[in-house]
């Protein structure tokens, strides 16, 4: 179980992680991750500043009301995303929503996603999609809607929206986000150009997903080298 300095780093780096992966969206979209010991509160980056600039002093701590219980900053709106998930999901400790541009177009599409290359193989199984709403998720009772449609899967797509990736730790959804974009951004390249002839088979997405998803970890500590190197 991490420290709670611990998990504040984790998030500052999953915001600077997902900001160099071109999820940022200025303002909006955000990270939390349940407090160590604790299943009914939970850390979450602030409304009113960019992924790249959440900082251990303005993290917010809010319950599964999703109301605000600690920290000077606002709250985003669409809290209920995350205390709705964490509310029914007790396997998961971190959630991460962006609007990530390739999956935001990819959903408009209405088509299933495929196993273009090794990300689109590790959603071999199939991705659930959000369709209830494009707007935001401003009440408990939009956040219960996602909740149902996300089920048990660690990954969503909402349609004309953005995503949803849940994780046993925040690096588990940092790096799924990641993935389910660039593996939307792929298909779109294949659509783009008539639609896939060749796709990964079952079994080799199989195969694929036992080798690539036990990384995760290794992953993120890349992309957090990685972006420490730009910064120097």
């Amino acid at each position: 179980m991490p420290s709670v300095d611990t998990l504040k780093q984790s998030l500052i780096d999953a915001g600077r992680i997902l900001a160099d992966e071109g999820q940022g969206d200025l303002i909006f979209g955000h990270v939390s991750a349940r407090l160590p010991n604790d299943a009914e509160h939970f850390l979450m980056k602030p409304h009113q500043v960019g992924m790249e600039e959440i900082t251990a002093d303005n993290l917010i701590t809010v319950n599964l009301e999703g109301e605000k219980v600690a920290g000077d900053a606002p709250r985003h709106i669409e809290v209920f995303i995350h205390s709705e998930i964490l509310r029914v999901r007790p396997d998961i400790t971190a959630l991460v929503h962006t609007h990530a541009p390739n999956a935001v177009a990819f959903s408009a599409l209405g088509r299933p996603l495929q196993g273009v290359g090794h990300e689109g193989a590790l959603f071999h199984a199939g991705v659930p999609v959000f369709s209830e709403t494009a707007d935001l998720i401003i009440d408990q009772a939009r956040g219960k809607a996602v909740a149902r449609a996300m089920a048990d899967s660690d990954v969503l797509i909402m349609r004309n929206h953005g995503i949803v990736t849940a994780g046993r730790n925040i690096e588990e959804a940092t790096v799924l986000a990641v993935f389910l974009e660039r593996a939307c951004q792929a298909q779109l390249a294949v659509e783009a150009c008539g639609g896939a002839k060749h796709l990964c088979s079952h079994d080799d997405a199989v195969a694929k997903t036992g080798r690539i998803m036990p990384q995760r970890g290794k992953v993120f500590e890349y992309l957090v080298r990685r972006n420490a190197a730009g910064d120097a």
